[in-house]
């Protein structure tokens, strides 16, 4: 199964090693991992919040599930690709 990792990332300074280690998680139980928190490092520095929600919806049509890491809910961002999995009836994983 295909799974895109969501979690807070703006205001989290340890969001990159919570993103590594859920992949690595992920990717021992069998999974191919979609991980944004690695995809935005290629990014130009000038993009804008919505600028990474247009990658993220465009990586998760790919994906058959969204794996929520802890403190999802404080992320708008992560709402809403919560929502958007939910309107494409994606499998939703929770950390």
């Amino acid at each position: 199964m295909r799974v895109y990792i969501s979690g807070p990332i703006t205001k989290d300074k340890d969001y990159y090693k919570k993103f590594l280690m859920a992949e690595a998680r992920l990717t021992a139980d069998g999974h191919e991992v979609i991980n944004p928190a690695k995809v935005g490092l290629l990014m130009p520095k000038s993009f804008e919040h919505k600028d990474y929600m247009d990658i993220d919806f465009a990586l998760m049509q790919k994906c058959d599930a969204i794996y929520l890491l802890k403190g999802w809910k404080a992320s708008i961002g992560s709402v809403n690709e919560l929502s958007f999995a939910k309107q494409r009836g994606m499998k939703i994983l929770h950390e």
